[in-house]
């Protein structure tokens, strides 16, 4: 993702962005703590939204550059439904998108360890590892209380990864603004 050693004339705007991007996840994050159901909806409202846009796009596609296509107008039908679907039913929307967080989770822990691995023993590998085992932990807690407790989880879970995500990104730009500056 990053590579070492930084080119010093980007350290100043990586530190920047970074912290902001941070402090803007971290935020998102404790809105998503404190109100874990309107988290899960939005979730899951996010994610049917992207399945109703994407099936248009294929539907578009299909119509502009083979009408006779069945398959593409299958995977148009698929999409909308599902995106549909979500939206109408949103219980039964959100314990399938709590499957699919467990597995963002172990996927989450599997590339920021992964990225802690490339960047030790440098200073600041300590906070993608730490990133990678509190996702990995997340990821089997929530497997192991699916399907009943997606409602609570899926918001609680998304805020808390989110806040450490952002944590990491804020202390990792202010690790940036040291670099820059040759300490």
């Amino acid at each position: 993702m990053w590579g070492y050693p930084f080119d010093e004339s980007i350290l100043k705007q990586l530190s920047k962005h970074a912290k902001i991007a941070g402090a803007v996840m971290m935020l998102l994050g404790l809105a998503g703590v404190i109100f874990p159901q309107v988290m899960s909806v939005v979730v899951m409202a996010f994610v049917a939204w992207l399945m109703l846009l994407a099936g248009t796009t294929a539907a578009y596609f299909t119509w502009a550059s083979d009408r006779s296509n069945w398959k593409g107008w299958l995977k148009s039908f698929i999409l909308i439904l599902m995106g549909g679907l979500l939206l109408f039913y949103p219980l039964p929307g959100v314990a399938a998108i709590g499957m699919f967080m467990a597995v963002y989770f172990l996927m989450d822990s599997f590339s920021s360890f992964t990225l802690a691995m490339e960047m030790r023993p440098r200073q600041g590998w300590g906070w993608w590892l730490i990133n990678a085992l509190l996702s990995l932990g997340l990821g089997i807690l929530f497997i192991w209380g699916w399907p009943f407790s997606s409602m609570w989880m899926v918001g609680l879970f998304v805020g808390i990864s989110l806040f450490f995500d952002g944590m990491t990104l804020f202390f990792m730009g202010r690790l940036f603004h040291k670099m820059d500056q040759g300490e």
